[in-house]
């Protein structure tokens, strides 16, 4: 079979064990010929582990999402491959009905990079069923971006799931203010995420949010303080205030 019978066939979503090899395969060429190593460096200045990187662009990987189509056994291969542009295109082509919380803990336990964590949190983990049970279950985990993963977790399920009640919402609070000590970059910045998001959904949250804030204030810790005086600043901004009215 040529190369471009395979890879138009990658596109129509072909889904037997040979066409998926096939399809692996083709992407994982495809993703070398898109690389740029100046993008990997740029990558790194910005906290982006540049291990087994190329240097695709999120725009890229996206485009190659929408040819291909949720494929979950393409999915597994993607990531397993350990490749850091594979890992968020899987993310993207993951149906998130056939993901099991095995798997989103299997996947997540090997996040090594905060834009695969947010990446893979966006695009599959807020629309799987056990969401809320995920973020509060790896908000109290030790590593570094599990932790994240519970809290951006936290964060995208505040900005798209347009139906939760507000009630919903009341446990991540509670993780939010015990986390809100923890001085790692990655974490402090998607607790904040994680506050900031779900105080902008309605004006019942923002009034439970700037409470707990406020309470993270009068913590003695640096990272407490800053996630406090930067959700606070936005919370009680004009700009939320009048949109939220």
């Amino acid at each position: 079979m040529n190369t471009a019978h395979s890879m138009s066939a990658g596109i129509r979503g072909i889904n037997t064990d040979g066409d998926v090899t096939m399809q692996y395969e083709e992407i994982l060429q495809r993703l070398k010929e898109l690389g740029n190593p100046e993008a990997v460096k740029g990558m790194a200045r910005f906290g982006i582990n540049p291990e087994h990187t190329y240097g695709v662009s999120i725009p890229n990987l996206r485009k190659m999402a929408k040819e291909t189509g949720k494929n979950h056994a393409l999915a597994l291969q993607l990531w397993e491959s350990g490749i850091h542009e594979a890992r968020i295109l899987a993310g993207m082509i993951e149906n998130p009905k056939q993901c099991t919380p095995e798997q989103a803990n299997h996947w997540v336990s090997g996040f090594d990079s905060w834009d695969v964590c947010d990446q893979c949190c966006l695009n599959l983990l807020v629309k799987v069923p056990f969401a809320y049970e995920k973020a509060i279950e790896w908000s109290t985990n030790d590593g570094e971006f599990i932790k994240r993963a519970g809290f951006a977790l936290m964060a995208c399920i505040a900005f798209k799931d347009k139906q939760a009640d507000n009630i919903v919402f009341e446990p991540f609070f509670p993780a939010i203010l015990k986390e809100s000590t923890d001085n790692r970059n990655y974490v402090k910045k998607a607790v904040n995420w994680a506050l900031r998001q779900t105080g902008k959904r309605n004006l019942t949250l923002n009034k439970r949010a700037i409470e707990v804030a406020e309470k993270i204030s009068e913590i003695d810790s640096k990272s407490a303080r800053w996630i406090a005086s930067d959700a606070l600043r936005e919370l009680r901004s004009e700009a939320v205030q009048k949109r939220l009215r």
